[in-house]
């Protein structure tokens, strides 16, 4: 498995564990009542680090276990990168639109942060993705 490949995964399985434990903490902070009221802040701070350091352990870890696999980088492989990036910069545009509605419209601070984490997560998930059958499938003739 190439480099990019191995960081493709690690990164799409991050970012669901990560947001996914940001969820149900945020509501469990809730407590029944509006999520607007929940202490959100330390979590979303606390989930996005944590998934960076995860993020660079496991690439660590991963490339310690598999010395030498797939180390060196080709045409192909900065291709489906720039690829991977373009595609998933998309929903950080769509999310920075979307942002800029909320804050016109003065919706809740929570909603506008709720917002842009979940641009960041689709992005990240989306750029996974692409890579990810980009090295399985191949890039296109084009």
């Amino acid at each position: 498995m190439a480099t990019g490949e191995r960081r493709a995964w690690i990164t799409a399985l991050v970012t669901v564990v990560a947001y996914t434990v940001y969820l149900l903490m945020v509501t469990g902070r809730a407590g029944g009542g509006p999520l607007t009221e929940a202490d959100y802040a330390p979590v979303l701070l606390w989930s996005i680090g944590g998934a960076i350091a995860a993020t660079v352990v496991l690439d660590a870890v991963t490339a310690a276990v598999r010395p030498g696999e797939g180390t060196r980088t080709d045409v192909r492989d900065r291709e489906i990168g720039r690829l991977g990036d373009q595609v998933g910069q998309s929903f950080l545009v769509v999310g920075g639109v979307a942002v800029l509605a909320l804050a016109v419209a003065e919706a809740d601070h929570f909603w506008i942060a709720q917002t842009i984490y979940l641009a960041f997560v689709l992005s990240a998930l989306l750029s996974s993705a692409t890579r990810i059958v980009s090295y399985r499938l191949g890039l296109g003739p084009w």
